[in-house]
């Protein structure tokens, strides 16, 4: 039975995840923090780590700040770490990174497994078409949504800026420039609007053809399974930074 703490528990995703684990057998929510104390049905909830009791997994599904200070705490007492939370710095990703030389830390700014999928898929495609083909990422997301592009749509277009060697430049806007697309550009647009849980297109444009790769999440309980599936993957392994393609290695040929 692997123990789970849950930051943000109050939020939508901490919520999501309360009612995945209550239906499983293989782990148990033991505490929250958020930033009131209280409680969530049975479930202790404490305003920081400093009150924590007891030891487990930690899933973060929070902020940036909070996603560091979830990492600090990890690091500090040896409990791994799950970090879900999107919109971080170059810096507070570089504190992930710190604190993963003492715990093990899994990173993913999306938690379906189905988009990490995506991802791979992507990089196949830039290896075969990317000197011929136009790249262009289209991200659509519910109205509430801060950030703009997703975290997702970076990790797809540094996947594929990877697999090309880091030929790409990205361009959010073309509205002032009057011009041809260039052959360097990896366009990426994002979308807004109503409760679009999340959806994801990578376009191969070619002269006469168009390769499209799509991904959507029908709802926030693919993100909650795959942080669990982190969380058991993690609670056995040695202190380092991990990631999907760590999760997916095995399942996947092209990984």
């Amino acid at each position: 039975m692997t123990d789970i703490i849950i930051q943000g528990i109050c939020g939508r995703m901490g919520r999501t995840l309360v009612d995945k684990i209550a239906g499983r057998t293989d782990c148990r929510v033991v505490a929250g923090v958020d930033r009131t104390s209280g409680s969530v049905g049975e479930i202790p909830v404490y305003s920081s780590f400093s009150e924590l009791p007891c030891k487990g997994v930690i899933i973060d599904f929070s902020s940036p700040a909070g996603a560091v200070a979830a990492a600090a705490h990890g690091a500090e007492q040896g409990l791994p770490c799950v970090i879900c939370s999107t919109g971080l710095s170059p810096e507070d990703e570089a504190s992930l990174e710190q604190a993963s030389a003492k715990t093990p830390v899994f990173r993913s700014a999306n938690m379906s497994v189905g988009i990490n999928v995506l991802i791979e898929l992507a990089r196949q495609g830039t290896r075969v078409l990317g000197n011929e083909f136009d790249i262009e990422i289209v991200e659509k997301h519910h109205r509430n949504k801060l950030d703009a592009p997703s975290g997702t749509a970076l990790m797809i277009a540094n996947a594929i800026n990877a697999e090309a060697d880091g030929k790409y430049e990205y361009v959010y806007d073309r509205s002032q420039v009057r011009q041809k697309r260039g052959d360097r550009e990896l366009g990426i647009s994002a979308v807004r609007g109503g409760g679009i849980v999340g959806e994801h297109e990578v376009l191969f444009c070619g002269p006469e053809e168009v390769v499209t790769l799509q991904h959507s999440a029908g709802s926030r309980g693919v993100f909650a399974d795959g942080a669990i599936q982190a969380a058991l993957y993690l609670e056995k392994q040695q202190p380092g930074y991990y990631t999907m393609t760590d999760l997916l290695r095995g399942k996947l040929p092209c990984v």
